[in-house]
């Protein structure tokens, strides 16, 4: 099986006519299907596949890891891109109301920056469900990914608002697509709100592979403890991981600390990267 990972938008930039924003869009591209998680914020992977060469009306399905704007933001324009109806699928709760709260700092919206009107209007079609999708024989979504480590942890800071009423975000509509390769697996994250381990195991046990070839993407490891960051490792050391392109919400510090501890096993992975992994 053939298989290419292009990051199209990511908070730095390659060299060459690229645009690096704060957010994630990767296009994977298998034998059979042209997938696209996440938008990023705004222009920056629509611009970015221009560069490229990337004719985004090729694109047969979007999945979104989840509902903020960091990853969200660009469906306007992809959509006017693309010009047809495409599915997108998600998690029911990518429509709530989210924001971020930090003390000494104004409540500030972090969702979905659209109705769903309006990207319906341009050929958006919604498959809402919490469930994992398979979308070709080696191609899936994660669906709800279940807590179970006891290091991983959701953000404090995140909330969701009900009318008046402000509760946690648990972040379920976190998920990631998973692809099953002969190397085994590889998983592409948005920001692995609900932990990167957690989306690791989950991948395994839904397709029932347990070898892990490379894990691409987010891993919402910025701000975490540092026994957090050394217990992520070693879990990644103990699941045999191969190949590392972690990014966006892994944050520029945590990045570093990889790349010295899985050197050319590591890939610094910015808007304009593209991976081969046939």
């Amino acid at each position: 099986m053939t298989l290419c990972i292009t990051t199209l938008s990511e908070n730095t930039a390659s060299m060459g006519d690229f645009l690096g924003e704060w957010g994630l869009s990767v296009l994977v591209e298998t034998d059979t299907a042209k997938i696209l998680l996440d938008s990023g914020p705004s222009i920056s992977a629509v611009y970015n596949a221009e560069s490229l060469g990337i004719d985004l009306s090729k694109i047969n399905q979007i999945v979104l890891s989840h509902g903020h704007y960091d990853h969200t933001g660009g469906l306007r324009e992809m959509l006017r891109r693309m010009r047809k109806e495409i599915e997108i699928i998600a998690h029911p709760d990518i429509w709530q109301a989210k924001y971020s709260r930090r003390e000494g700092k104004p409540d500030r919206y972090i969702g979905i920056p659209f109705q769903q009107e309006e990207l319906a209007s341009l050929g958006a079609r919604f498959r809402l469900t919490k469930e994992p999708v398979k979308i070709t024989d080696n191609v899936w979504t994660t669906g709800e990914i279940p807590m179970v480590t006891d290091f991983e942890t959701i953000d404090s800071m995140l909330f969701m608002k009900e009318g008046s009423v402000w509760k946690q975000d648990p972040i379920l509509d976190d998920q990631a697509i998973v692809i099953k390769t002969e190397r085994g697996l590889v998983i592409i994250l948005g920001c692995a709100h609900r932990g990167m381990i957690n989306t690791i195991y989950h991948s395994q046990k839904i397709t029932g592979v347990t070898e892990v070839h490379a894990v691409i993407g987010g891993s919402h490891l910025i701000g975490a403890s540092e026994e957090r960051i050394w217990q992520s490792i070693a879990a990644l050391r103990e699941l045999g991981v191969q190949k590392l392109g972690l990014c966006h919400c892994t944050d520029l510090p945590v990045i570093s600390l990889l790349a010295q501890e899985f050197g050319e096993n590591f890939i610094f992975n910015k808007a304009g990267t593209q991976i081969d992994l046939s």
